[in-house]
């Protein structure tokens, strides 16, 4: 049976190592803490976490502020329409990126340079929020779901990494043998580009998902129906309606009641906000490295 050959580290490679572990235990440290306090916090009693007695680990461990947070029936209707716009927004995003995208990529394409000249430009300048809102009103789009999804139904940057995955991904014998063969550019799409594109569609799916799910300012703007609110608005009402009242400062013991309900509320929202995010990046994670790196090799 033969030995495995193995290198030998030089005393300066252990050396070096060891500051690397190190250095990636600190930021470990530095970011995992944060999440560790804060879901200790939302299950633990409003005096253990006004008092500061909340480090690691729990402290008089209770549900209330889970309760507090489930028993507002607009959360519930917030997490549908939040899934809604992340959904079909999503979908919409990734099918635009990669029709725009793809073509892009492709040499034989008439005036792409000047194509992609102009979506730059929609990276360095734009008309202003007020412009941004007479644009939706004008397209007849106020207080709708459409609202949430259209005007943002394209990403530059994620079109600018789209095309540089297919063209260091998808190699130009491959479309042309694929056309001698009698494909049309439709089938070609659906049945090599796609297939080899899983990476770059994870990518793009994750950046587009995580930015529907968090968003706010849009839905503060141009939405009025509570029906329609997504996630993010119904909580930042949840938070402003269990704000301490100044009326309550002669009362000390109603004061501390409502600033532990306000804290206790505000940990357990972040993690009911943050939660589905945390479930989905596992399941694309594998692709997402891969997929950030060949996209960004060159433009």
């Amino acid at each position: 049976m033969s030995k495995v050959n193995t290198v030998q580290e030089s005393k300066s490679d252990r050396i070096f190592i060891f500051f690397v572990y190190l250095f990636l235990t600190l930021v470990l440290l530095i970011v995992a803490l944060p999440l560790i306090y804060i879901v200790s916090s939302s299950v633990s009693s409003p005096q253990s976490v006004i008092s500061g007695k909340v480090w690691l680990f729990p402290v008089d461990f209770t549900l209330d502020g889970y309760k507090a947070v489930f028993q507002n029936p607009q959360i519930g209707v917030g997490y549908l329409n939040s899934l809604f716009y992340t959904v079909v927004g999503t979908l919409i995003n990734v099918l635009l990126t990669i029709m725009l995208a793809y073509p892009l990529a492709k040499k034989t394409l008439y005036g792409r340079n000047i194509i992609m000249v102009m979506l730059v430009i929609t990276m360095m300048f734009e008309g202003g929020l007020i412009p941004y809102y007479l644009l939706v009103k004008e397209l007849h789009l106020l207080d709708t779901r459409w609202a949430m999804i259209l005007p943002g139904a394209l990403a530059v940057f994620q079109v600018i990494i789209a095309r540089t995955f297919f063209q260091t991904t998808i190699p130009d014998e491959l479309s042309e043998a694929a056309e001698l063969d009698g494909c049309s550019d439709f089938r070609f799409i659906l049945s090599m580009v796609l297939p080899l594109s899983k990476p770059i569609i994870a990518v793009m799916t994750l950046m587009y998902a995580v930015g529907h799910w968090n968003a706010y300012f849009d839905a503060l703007i141009f939405l009025r129906d509570p029906g329609l609110f997504p996630l993010q608005i119904i909580l930042r009402n949840v938070l402003i309606l269990n704000t301490v009242d100044a009326s309550m400062m002669a009362n000390v013991d109603q004061m501390q009641a409502q600033q532990g309900l306000k804290d206790l509320l505000k940990y357990a929202l972040i993690v009911v906000a943050s939660a589905p995010v945390l479930i989905i990046y596992p399941f694309v994670q594998k692709h997402f490295v891969k997929g950030v790196m060949i996209g960004s090799l060159k433009g």
